[in-house]
């Protein structure tokens, strides 16, 4: 049983979530402002947040911030749940550090379907990471029990869904990599194409992997991503970017 915090002022939404969840089994608690989500996350350590934006006092990109800053929450798996539907709002919910974005209104079985992977990417140790060998790739190691990936002689760490995508583009390196097949082996759904969510967690991803004169994620633009484990260096006119 995986303990929830709901974070929503709307109550009727609130209890909509807290009464489907609870009958997949797990434990709801509800906040219905983000001050009190915020102090709610800090002292009972939930396995998951489901987070609505537009609240007052305190919206939830804001929540979804201060529970990454923090590193008794840090960990958290953030599911963003907002009538904010437009890309911007997708990418500013992913630089929140949301790790999934719910657009209103929604159905049922889509908010568990999501919650499921979730819960699942956030287990203590991955599914991918439950392989007995460390998996290496060109200039890259891939570490599962710390979620750490090494890079040559540097080490990061990586959250659960960063692992899990770097872990697919390993197991595929050199290969061009579907936004689709990214969506169903790391977030276990695969609804229309969400190229916002790839593209968000893909830069992050980016950010810990490489630096400004050596690279190993290559955009395929129409196609989606390949890992070039070897690491190259970006050239002029190079489909590189997000």
């Amino acid at each position: 049983m995986s303990r929830i915090l709901v974070i929503d002022d709307d109550q009727a939404i609130a209890e909509l979530i807290k009464v489907n969840l609870d009958l997949l089994g797990h434990q709801v608690t509800t906040a219905n402002d983000g001050i009190k989500g915020l102090a709610l996350a800090q002292q009972n350590r939930p396995d998951l947040i489901v987070l609505d934006v537009m609240m007052p006092d305190l919206d939830g990109f804001t929540v979804c911030q201060r529970l990454r800053q923090n590193s008794a929450t840090s960990g958290i798996p953030i599911l963003m749940l907002t009538a904010l539907g437009m890309t911007r709002d997708k990418v500013k919910g992913f630089d929140s550090g949301a790790d999934d974005y719910l657009v209103k209104p929604f159905e049922i079985p889509e908010l568990q379907v999501r919650v499921r992977a979730l819960l699942r990417r956030a287990g203590s140790v991955p599914p991918s990471a439950s392989l007995p060998e460390i998996l290496t790739a060109g200039e890259i190691t891939l570490i599962p029990e710390n979620l750490q990936a090494k890079i040559k002689d540097r080490v990061v760490k990586l959250t659960p869904t960063e692992f899990e995508i770097l872990h697919c583009l390993m197991q595929h390196h050199g290969q061009t990599v579907s936004t689709g097949k990214l969506l169903e082996e790391v977030w276990g759904y695969s609804p229309d194409d969400d190229v916002d969510t790839i593209r968000v967690h893909i830069r992050h991803l980016r950010t810990r992997l490489e630096t400004s004169e050596r690279k190993y994620i290559r955009t395929v633009y129409g196609g989606g991503y390949q890992l070039i484990a070897e690491g190259f260096a970006k050239q002029a006119g190079d489909p590189q970017g997000d």
